[in-house]
């Protein structure tokens, strides 16, 4: 009966996309929404650079001790949005600041309800270009972006609008539906992504809410027509 369990799972592993196989042909990756850099030894395994992009202090502070043997790694405390210099009220989550967000709660609750905010930081925001120039990254590195930012991934998308071409891969986490307030749903960011040049490549539901509506993580890849002018 284990044998058989075994193999069973063995057959789902195989026949389940792997939502991060799009990682195998990409030389870097910007992660924004880092928290303790989760999946540090992944991309070590693949030989990626990575930089990873934490607002929360103790947080980024963990990170950064987190990633110390990986000397491609490189953790920045910051905030990212849309605009630069703008002062926000960004709240910590109690899932060790997991559910953290410039957003206050939608229907986050309907799914876990265990999770609350329990403390608001101000924090002042920056574009992914802005923190690209001042920290002297060479964005030619690193053709996949990474977003686990809990609702505020379309910002982070419109400020850095201008170089999204320079990446192959995007890769989001988006619900159907408000998990924050005034977030940005799938929806929206699937019109943006298109608009911009790139189509859904995969998608994984990860949780279903009660009322309706699902959470996903999405990757979306550059079009081949966009991929095209951009080697012309």
């Amino acid at each position: 009966m284990r044998l058989l369990t075994r193999i069973v799972r063995r057959i789902e592993r195989l026949l389940t996309p792997n939502l991060d196989q799009f990682l195998h042909r990409c030389r870097g990756v910007i992660h924004v929404g880092a928290n303790v850099g989760h999946d540090r030894t992944h991309y070590a395994s693949l030989g990626l650079r990575v930089i990873w992009i934490e607002p929360i202090p103790e947080i980024f502070a963990t990170l950064r001790r987190n990633i110390t043997p990986y000397p491609d790694q490189k953790a920045l405390n910051y905030l990212v949005t849309d605009s630069d210099g703008k002062e926000y009220d960004f709240h910590v989550a109690s899932n060790e600041g997991g559910s953290s967000s410039i957003f206050e709660f939608g229907r986050h609750a309907e799914i876990w309800p265990q999770v609350s905010y329990v403390r608001t930081i101000k924090l002042t925001s920056v574009t992914l270009p802005s923190l690209l120039r001042r920290e002297q990254i060479n964005l030619s590195d690193y053709d996949a972006l990474v977003m686990d930012t809990q609702g505020s991934e379309l910002l982070i998308l419109r400020g850095v609008a201008s170089q999204l071409h320079a990446f192959q891969f995007v890769k989001v986490e988006a619900a159907t539906f408000e998990v924050y307030k005034g977030c940005s749903t799938l929806a929206e960011i699937d019109l943006f992504m298109a608009q911009n040049g790139f189509e859904r490549h995969r998608r994984q539901k990860f949780a279903e809410c009660p009322s309706g509506g699902a959470c996903y993580n999405v990757v979306y890849r550059r079009s081949m027509i966009q991929r095209s002018t951009c080697l012309t």
